[in-house]
C-alpha cells in the first residue's frame, strides 16, 4: 500500500459543531415555589442518541430532563438537548458505537450541565449542578443487559 492511501486510512474524530437543539423550563408554581422552605427531591434522566449523515458525519446528542418538587408540587422542570455534529471516518464498524455511546456524550456533558445551571439560575432558583457521569459504565452496563437479552431469547426459543 502506498504511503498516501495509508494516509488516507488515518482514523478521523473531529468535533464540527456544538449547539443546542431543544431547551425547556417550565416553574409553574412561581413565585410560591421561590418561599418554599423544604428541600426539594430530584428526578434526573439522561438519554443518549446518535444518527448518522452522509460523508461520515454524526450528530450525537445527549438529552437531560430534571424534575424538582416538594411533595405532589413541580418547582421546575428543565428539559436541555445538546447535539454535536462530528467527522468520524475510518473506524472499525466494532469501535464505532463506543465512540458514539462514550465518546460523544463526555464530549457534550459538560455544554449540558452548564446550560441546565444556567437555565435554572435564570429560573430564580439556585443552579442545579448535574453530577459527572461515567458514560463508558453506562455503556458497558447496557451493552452487557442486550447481551442478557439476547442469551434469554435464545434460550427460549430452542
Amino acid at each position: 500500500m502506498s504511503e498516501q492511501a495509508q494516509e488516507n486510512q488515518q482514523p478521523v474524530f473531529a468535533l464540527q459543531k456544538i449547539y443546542v437543539t431543544d431547551v425547556s423550563l417550565e416553574s409553574p408554581n412561581a413565585p410560591g415555589a421561590f418561599v418554599e422552605q423544604e428541600q426539594p427531591d430530584f428526578n434526573i434522566q439522561f438519554r443518549n442518541q446518535a444518527r448518522s449523515f452522509d460523508n461520515g458525519f454524526f450528530e450525537a446528542s445527549l438529552t437531560v430532563t430534571a424534575t424538582a418538587k416538594v411533595g405532589e408540587r413541580t418547582l421546575f422542570l428543565v428539559e436541555v438537548t445538546q447535539a454535536g455534529l462530528f467527522n468520524i471516518e475510518n473506524i472499525p464498524e466494532s469501535e464505532l458505537e463506543p465512540v458514539l455511546g462514550i465518546g460523544c456524550p463526555s464530549i457534550l456533558f459538560p455544554y449540558l450541565r452548564e446550560a441546565v445551571s444556567d437555565l435554572t439560575t435564570r429560573a430564580g432558583f439556585p443552579p442545579l449542578l448535574l453530577q459527572p457521569i461515567n458514560f463508558e459504565a453506562i455503556f458497558m452496563q447496557q451493552r452487557a443487559q442486550q447481551a442478557a437479552a439476547q442469551n434469554a431469547e435464545a434460550e427460549t426459543t430452542h
